[in-house]
This record gives C-alpha cells, structure tokens and sequence, in this order.
C-alpha cells in the first residue's frame, strides 16, 4: 500500500482500511478488559467458597486437637497459626485491591465495575513505584509478600513430621511469590512489581491480586489437609506399637531349649531396629530368642527395642513369660499368626499336649472347631475381650490332664481407604475418578479379609459435599465434579467398611484424596 504513486482513490481505500484495523483493534482491547473482569469475578467466588471450605477444616482441626491432644495438638496449634498468617495477608491484598479500583466507580445498574473503562492503572504506577526502583509502598509490599511465606515456614519449623508435610505447601508457595528480578519476552530484566503491574491495566492488576487471594487460600486449605494427614501418620508411629513375644510353645520340660522370637505387632523385614537388648539376636528385623529353660516355675523375658524416628532414638520395651514344668502334665497352645485373636476372621491355632497323640487330646472353646491336620484348629471369636480355651489329655496311663488358656479378643483395625485401588493421595483426571470405585484396605493386616464400601462422602473444592451409598462415584459425584479446576481436590471421607458376608462393621475408614489433572 505504501509504494509508488497512488490515486486519490486508492488513497482513500488505503485510509479507510487502517481504520478499520484500528477499530477491530479497539474492540479486541475491550474485550480483553472484559475477559480479565470475569476472571475477577471467579477468582472472588472461588474465594468466598474456599473461606468456608477452610472455616470448616480448621474447626474439625480445632475439635481433634481438643479431644485428643496428644495426637493433634501439634497439628491444631500449627493451624491456628497459618489461620493467622493467612488472614493477615489475605487481607493486606484486599488493601492493595484499593490502589486498582483507585477512581473507578461501580456501575449502579450492574452492580459492577466498568471493566472496559479500566484500560490504565495510574495510580498503581504513581504509588508502587519510583522511577525504575519501588516506592515506599512498593517496598513494603515486596515485604510482606516474603515475609508471608517465611511465616507460613515457621508456623510448622518446631515440629519435623509437620514440617516434612507442609513442604510440598511452601515450595508452592515460595514459587507462586518470588520476588527475585524476572526477564520478560526480549531480555531485559525487570523488578518482580514492575514485570507484573507497572503500565497495566487497572482491571488486569485487580484480577491479579484476586488470583494472590486464590493462592493464599489454597494453601491455606491444602496445609489442614496435610495438617491431618500428618497427625494420621504420627498415630501409625513406633511409638505406638507393642512388642510380643512369641515362643514355639508356652510350657517346656526342665533342661529343654526355649526357642521363640519377640515381634512386633505390626511386622515387615523393613521394620528394623537399630539395636537390641535382650536374650537373643537380631535377624531380618526380629529378635530370635535361644536360650535354655531354667527352674521349674514361672519365668521373665525382657528386653528392649530402639528405633530412631526424625533422627532420634525411640526405645520400646518388651516383656513376657513362660512357664516350665515337669513332663508331661500341661498343654501347649499358640496362636499360629499372634498372641490375640480378631473378631471377625477365621483364625489359625495349633493346639497340642506335650507327649500326647492328637487322637487323645480334645479342645474346646466358643468359636473352636478341629482343622483338617493334626493340632490344627480354627478359632472364629464372637463377643467379649476375651476366649479361654480348654484341652484335656488321655495319658497313657489312661488318667486325664487338664490346661486352659486365655486369649485375647481384639477387632480387626481401621482400614485405609482407596479410590481406583491407590490408597491415601491420588491424581488423575476427572472422567478416571467418575468410573472409579472407592475401597477400603488392610495394608498391614496378617488375614485375607473381604471388605465391602457401604458409604461414603464425596466432597468437590468448592461445592457441596454428596453423601453416596454403596462404592461407586454416582452422577451426583460427577456433577460435583464437573465445576472443577485442574488441581482442585476430591476429599472422600466418612467412609464405612463391613466385612464382606458379615454385619461387621469395622471402624471409621481413613479418608483419601483425589487431585484433578
């Protein structure tokens, strides 16, 4: 168009042409305005909901710590604390929201601001910043900004399981507001309030701080979460188990080896400790025990366990008996997986008299019933604590014997709950969770237990939770679903197992997270 010479004519059609591309640009200008009001508009319903969302964790915190603050208290003042920090922020960014909307009035037919309109933000420009350095105010802000993110740091630094949790939280967040120097599309480097607000549209720096809100209440949401898992996983500590010892038999002859091992209540070759003290040796994380029977009478073992957890040592005693007696005159009988019995499963026994046939020895108990080999018996408990079981022996010399023990009646444990067969922390994307099916598992349990979903609560960031009968994601859930960003949460909790042919009832299932890709 600009070469050569050209006729009146063409100069006109050439005039007219680049007003027309000056209009399209116009409106493309209001529309990009408009669009960067509706974000606006999101982020600040996202908001609202997010503040009930995290209302409420908080209380649920607040009401655990209460209850058992041996368990949650280090979680519950955590919380208190990042409610603090957040609210702190989130309001300072509602002051800076001030500087965007500096003169710019609501539309009192709409309600709303004129986002076309908001094309400058001079005064954002005239009071964060101070030639190519940042004002006073421009300071403050970059400093609050850090010092935001070194609160939410210290809220957890005194106690490492929370603070090894809430990690993936202040990495986010330590990215999502950095400060440093950053290089826009040609090179140069700018100042972090410069790259971003400096020069920009009023509306485009309102949105933006929006968005900061969003974040400060993301993290706040994703840090109570973490906050209860990582109370879930103090509870599972070394702390909290028990050592058992567990002989071949319980009764031995005077002079004869006593052979056993002492174990843990829950064990795995992984469970190992760092030391041992006791009457035995350490092999694939168990103690074996070898030792020769002493006196005839009632005898004591002991000893103790260390582990280091967080770097320092936990010691677990254990202690146990048995008894030695002359032969034969009393019963042996172990359980063949532990010392305890659980409710609910059917549970492997060997039941046997020193020097008496299995044909002359008769066992019996509530529960009790005879396996297909010889001193193999079945015990399936009912109600009660406890189940004594009682054996009496034929001698040789045709007079009887008599022994009983007790044993004692324990449920089967809180499963875990899974979503698509992974348990605890999942992501995936949406149409994966709609056809999912939400179970429940027994990791560390010694028994092959069946266990059927009955309930559970289906819970989509920012909208109401669905309560679902059976264990499949419904159309409810779906819906839920479909409002959903990429990296909001599912929260399946309240989740009720039984075990499958039986109307037991097992406790509370622990809960599981979906996070949308």
């Amino acid at each position: 168009m600009a070469g050569g010479k050209l006729t009146p004519r063409q100069k006109m059609i050439n005039l007219m042409y680049l007003v027309f591309i000056a209009m399209l640009a116009l409106n493309m200008s209001k529309e990009v305005l408009s669009a960067f009001g509706l974000m606006n508009e999101k982020f600040e319903s996202a908001n609202i909901a997010s503040k009930s969302n995290n209302e409420k964790l908080l209380t649920l915190i607040d009401q655990k710590g209460s209850e058992n603050a041996g368990m949650y208290g280090p979680a519950k003042n955590a919380a208190d604390k990042i409610a603090v920090i957040s609210k702190g922020f989130y309001d300072y960014i509602e002051t800076l929201k001030a500087d965007a909307t500096n003169g710019v009035k609501v539309d009192e037919k709409s309600g709303k601001l004129p986002y076309e309109s908001m094309d400058k933000g001079p005064h954002i420009d005239e009071t964060w910043f101070k030639g190519d350095k940042y004002s006073a105010k421009g300071n403050a802000i970059v400093a609050a900004m850090n010092n935001y993110v070194a609160s939410m740091k210290d809220a957890v630094a005194s106690e490492p399981t929370l603070a090894a949790k809430l990690g993936p939280v202040v990495k986010d967040l330590e990215s999502k507001f950095n400060t440093a120097d950053v290089k826009d599309g040609e090179g140069v480097t700018k100042k972090y309030l410069s790259y971003h607000f400096e020069h920009f549209p009023a509306i485009a720096s309102l949105a933006k701080l929006t968005a900061w809100q969003n974040d400060v209440k993301k993290a706040e949401f994703d840090s109570y979460n973490n906050l209860l898992g990582a109370s879930a996983i103090t509870a599972a500590s070394m702390k909290n188990y028990t050592a058992l010892v567990v002989l071949e038999k319980s009764a031995y002859f005077q002079g004869e080896a006593v052979k056993g091992k002492v174990v843990l209540g829950r064990y795995d070759e992984n469970t190992k400790p760092t030391s041992f003290q006791g009457p035995g040796k350490i092999e694939n994380g168990q103690a074996v025990i070898s030792m020769t029977a002493g006196s005839i009478g009632e005898q004591n073992i002991n000893g103790q366990f260390t582990f280091m957890e967080d770097g320092k040592p936990v010691p677990l005693k254990f202690e146990g008996k048995y008894v030695v007696i002359p032969r034969p005159k009393t019963a042996t009988i172990s359980a063949d997986k532990m010392n305890v019995v659980y409710r609910g499963v059917i549970n492997p026994m060997t039941i046997s008299f020193a020097g008496v046939g299995d044909n002359n020895v008769n066992a019996n108990a509530p529960g009790l019933s005879k396996g297909s080999a010889n001193g193999k018996y079945n015990m399936s408990p009912g109600s009660g604590t406890e189940v004594v079981i009682n054996v009496n022996a034929k001698m040789s010399d045709g007079t009887s014997a008599n022994d009983k023990r007790t044993f004692r009646i324990k449920n089967i444990p809180a499963p875990v709950g899974a979503i698509g067969g992974t348990i605890g922390y999942t992501k995936g994307a949406k149409s994966r969770l709609a056809v999912s099916t939400v179970s429940a598992v027994l990791p560390d349990f010694d028994f092959e237990v069946k266990l059927r979903v009955t309930q559970f609560t289906f819970k989509v960031t920012g909208q109401a939770a669905v309560i679902v009968s059976g264990d499949k994601v419904n159309a409810q859930c779906v819906a839920a679903m479909a409002k959903a960003s990429r990296g909001d949460q599912v929260t399946i909790t309240e989740i009720k197992t039984k075990v499958e042919g039986s109307t037991i009832m097992l406790p509370q299932t622990s809960p599981v997270i979906f996070e949308i890709l």
